[in-house]
């Protein structure tokens, strides 16, 4: 059984099969109408979603099978019914279950007994779908995956942590430019096991203007996520250092590309001429997350249990 749990899941010659899989259905949707005739996913939703959510939805029609949305709140799930529970029982109607989870523990437990693949939607650690859909994005606007991605702001939560490792995994440099504060730093355990894997390099850069020297791919986030909310002031107060403004972004090499997962907060976390600037690809970006979830759910559902790439001959 297959699962994407977290980012480490896929190894690079996986990403890359995945990356070739998502440009060749973006080019020709039509191949694939039906490749999922008859299959369905259903999508737990602890967390809002908007482009999680419709992406999935809409890539599970466009492939010819059918999403159901599934609020944990108005679910069993909200009066204490166990994880577990729901992992056995929702395995018995699906092919697949996508989870987008406050935490990271949760999303695991409904793995363990789950018997169709499981897909993590977000969770507190990880976000692998959106990284997964930043690198198309990157190789369609510049042509390979090489050089160094900057991500600045929090670089020890879900989008910091899956930006290291999956960037990394494919011979990217990554920067993380971020406060010397702990919580704002890579989990240790994770960050040592990313550095095993990676074939590009990793350094945590608490200076703003040497995090983006030589950057090519310029990464921030909102500085209040959710679940966060209560924590917002002095976020926002450690994290105003690393703003991506227009005067940062003119340190970046030639030709950089500005990224944002999106909601973006105008004004905090980046500009608005630099977001809605020339070198923003953020649209781009969050269109790459119904191609990139399309290759994703061909992976692990087509083929079931062999979790085989849906190209791989």
């Amino acid at each position: 059984m297959r699962y994407l749990l977290s980012d480490f899941d896929f190894n690079k010659e996986e990403v890359l099969g995945i990356l070739n899989s998502a440009q060749e259905i973006k080019k020709n949707p039509e191949k694939f109408f039906d490749a999922l005739k008859n299959k369905t996913l259903v999508m737990l939703f602890e967390k809002t979603s908007t482009r999680t959510r419709i992406s999935f939805e809409a890539a599970m029609t466009q492939l010819g099978g059918h999403a159901i949305y599934w609020e944990s709140r108005t679910s069993q799930i909200a009066k204490g019914e166990p994880l577990s529970d729901i992992g056995k029982v929702v395995s018995r109607y699906c092919q697949a279950i996508m989870a987008r989870m406050y935490r990271q523990q949760d999303l695991e437990e409904i793995a363990k007994v789950a018997t169709v693949p499981v897909i993590n939607g977000l969770t507190d650690v990880f976000h692998p779908c959106q990284c997964l859909g930043d690198l198309l994005t990157v190789k369609e606007k510049l042509g390979d995956l090489k050089g160094t991605v900057a991500f600045f702001g929090d670089c020890g939560f879900n989008i910091g942590h899956s930006t290291m490792i999956t960037f990394s995994k494919i011979r990217m440099n990554v920067n993380l430019v971020c406060p010397k504060k702990k919580k704002y730093q890579p989990n240790p355990e994770i960050l040592k096991r990313a550095k095993k894997e990676a074939e590009g390099k990793i350094k945590i850069i608490h200076e703003p203007l040497e995090g983006i020297k030589n950057a090519d791919v310029v990464m921030t986030d909102t500085w209040v996520s959710m679940g966060q909310e209560k924590e917002s002031k002095p976020r926002i107060k450690d994290l105003r250092p690393y703003q991506v403004n227009s005067e940062l972004m003119k340190k970046a090499n030639k030709g950089a590309i500005f990224m944002h997962c999106l909601p973006a907060y105008r004004g905090y976390e980046m500009t608005k001429e630099v977001i809605d600037g020339p070198q923003s690809v953020v649209f781009d970006q969050a269109e790459n997350r119904l191609h990139i979830q399309k290759a994703i759910l061909l992976k692990l559902m087509k083929y079931g249990k062999r979790g085989i790439n849906f190209f791989d001959k």
